[in-house]
């Protein structure tokens, strides 16, 4: 039985074991190693991954479930759910316990378990690699994620069939990946900036012992939002030359955004662009209307500017945090995709005054790390050449609501995991008989303005006027960053202990016919779904092609 280390990706997902001492990155069905982070429902039942849904984005893409890392987690009416909405070509709606739900052709599906669908055709990709049972799995997560999104991580896990070991920040794992066994003592930076999120952590290297100074990010910031830019720039060229907007049809909204992450990535090698985009609309006398474009460079980056300026903004705030200066840190590593665009790379450089390490794979030194931290877990209390120590933090403060729309910190930010912490509070009203505790996670005074994670009541409390029962109010953190919140009667010793109701979660019901589902339809990854892409491929390629992009060589 094998252990593996999961990077769940907003664009694409890498996955990656250790064997005979060695990080093996495993390969997709199809070959290469980065498993687009997409499933595809169709009508008839059939789910498709990766590459396969991929292509059916153009073919359906009401089915086709996409970025979901940025709604896992989250109440539907949460504004980056709400963001969404309105971008996304697939139907969300609000489920049980305020969740956002996708629409499929057959039945709702939570998020979390779309991505236990994508991580169970993950397992069975190494599976079908390793010739072994795979069994446990460290999967990662934004540093920045909260006590919500972590949870549904790991139902995810749990939803695929997987012992979920740890969930794991990105960052730290990046910094496992490019440290452990190096015997050094160093101050890091890891900047990270995928798909859809971004984090900056700060950390201490010293040996194999790794410890989290600082970390701070953005679980709505990403490579997604490069896309956007770019799709837009397509869009009005398009509208321009033909009088119409592409982006209010789904069909061509979706070839609209594949051409622009294509033409993202052209860009980030070259400084300007052209192609062609096939039968995008249909004209009033019923003939297919392309697009030949010519994009610059610096047109490009004009559109996303703002976008890199964020997260040198948000890098700024965490070394401030923790009274350092850019000029303090020795090392500057790239991870994620979107670190590949020049922009970032020379704002990164421009900031800390030293060019970033770019000798390490961005998109595949996270699921490094993870794989090094499932095989210590997986073997703890051996002898292993290099066991490493890692000592994260929380990347927010925790609270609670008092009176008067206020929240009362428990915990603050960036305080080495884990961690307990009690405070005693009091009745709010003449004999008060139940005491229900909101949890909130974020900085602020007001209670609204923060992050609210879900509650929990404690009942039975004796009659008394007001102020004159204490409660006390304990949060503990462990290493995954789940919060668990005990609240306590301190005259009658009553106690109320439980994971947070969390908002926007799913049951433990819900979770459990969830893994029967997945058991019930999983069977062997092989090469019986190579008719199935080839056929897509054929359909997309009768809708037209993006012609080659080329440099201009004017």
């Amino acid at each position: 039985m094998s252990v593996v280390g999961i990077d769940l990706g907003t664009t694409n997902s890498v996955i990656a074991t250790v064997r005979d001492g060695q990080v093996v990155v495993v390969p997709a069905a199809h070959g290469g190693y980065l498993h687009p982070s997409v499933v595809s429902f169709s009508a008839d039942g059939l789910k498709y991954f990766s590459r396969e849904g991929v292509a059916r984005r153009i073919v359906d893409p009401k089915y086709t479930v996409y970025s979901g890392k940025r709604l896992i987690g989250l109440s539907f009416q949460s504004k980056e759910v709400q963001k969404a909405v309105s971008r996304l070509p697939y139907e969300l709606r609000e489920g049980n316990n305020e969740q956002a739900v996708f629409v499929g052709p057959d039945r709702t599906y939570t998020i979390p378990e779309v991505s236990g669908l994508l991580l169970g055709y993950l397992r069975q990709c190494c599976e079908l690699f390793l010739g072994d049972t795979v069994t446990g799995a460290v999967i990662t997560v934004p540093a920045n994620f909260n006590d919500a999104q972590r949870r549904a991580t790991i139902d995810a896990g749990r939803i695929a069939g997987l012992d979920v070991l740890r969930v794991l920040n990105e960052p730290t794992a990046a910094a496992l990946a490019y440290g452990l066994g190096q015997n050094m003592s160093q101050r890091i930076a890891v900047f990270d900036f995928g798909g859809g999120t971004f984090d900056i952590t700060i950390l201490q290297v010293e040996g194999d012992v790794f410890e989290v100074l600082a970390t701070g990010g953005d679980t709505f910031l990403g490579g997604d939002d490069m896309d956007t830019a770019l799709l837009n720039i397509l869009a009005e060229l398009f509208r321009a030359e033909h009088g119409i907007d592409p982006r209010t049809d789904q069909a061509a909204h979706a070839r609209l955004l594949i051409a622009a992450e294509q033409v993202k990535c052209h860009l980030s090698e070259f400084p300007e662009a052209r192609g062609e985009l096939k039968n995008i609309a249909i004209g009033d006398r019923g003939e297919q209307l392309a697009l030949r474009f010519h994009i610059a460079r610096n047109v490009f980056e004009t559109s996303f500017r703002g976008l890199v300026s964020r997260t040198i903004q948000t890098t700024q705030e965490v070394l401030t945090s923790v009274g350092l200066a850019a000029s303090q840190i020795d090392e500057v590593i790239m991870v994620g995709g979107t670190t590949r665009v020049p922009l970032v790379r020379a704002e990164v450089e421009r900031y800390f005054g030293r060019p970033p390490r770019t000798d390490l794979n961005p998109d595949e030194v996270v699921a490094w790390g993870a794989a090094i931290q499932a095989e210590n877990l997986a073997h703890a209390g051996e002898n292993l050449a290099n066991q490493a120590v890692l000592l994260d933090v929380t990347p927010r403060a925790l609270g609670i609501a008092v009176a008067g729309g206020f929240s009362e910190r428990i915990l603050d930010r960036n305080v080495p995991v884990p961690v307990e912490q009690t405070r005693i509070f009091t009745t709010s009203a003449d004999n008060q008989s139940t005491v229900r505790i909101q949890v909130c996670q974020g900085e602020s005074r007001r209670f609204d303005e923060n992050v609210p994670l879900g509650e929990l009541e404690l009942s039975g409390i004796p009659p008394a006027r007001r102020g004159e029962i204490s409660i006390e109010v304990t949060f503990r953190v462990d290493t995954n960053g789940i919060l668990r919140v005990r609240a306590r009667d301190a005259a009658t010793g009553a106690v109320r202990e439980a994971a947070v109701n969390v908002r926007g979660g799913m049951s433990d019901l819900e979770v459990a016919e969830a893994v029967e589902r997945q058991k019930s339809r999983e069977g062997p990854v092989d090469d019986t779904l190579l008719p199935d892409i080839e056929k897509l491929e054929e359909e997309i390629n009768e809708l037209g092609d993006l012609g080659d992009i080329e440099e201009l060589k004017d």
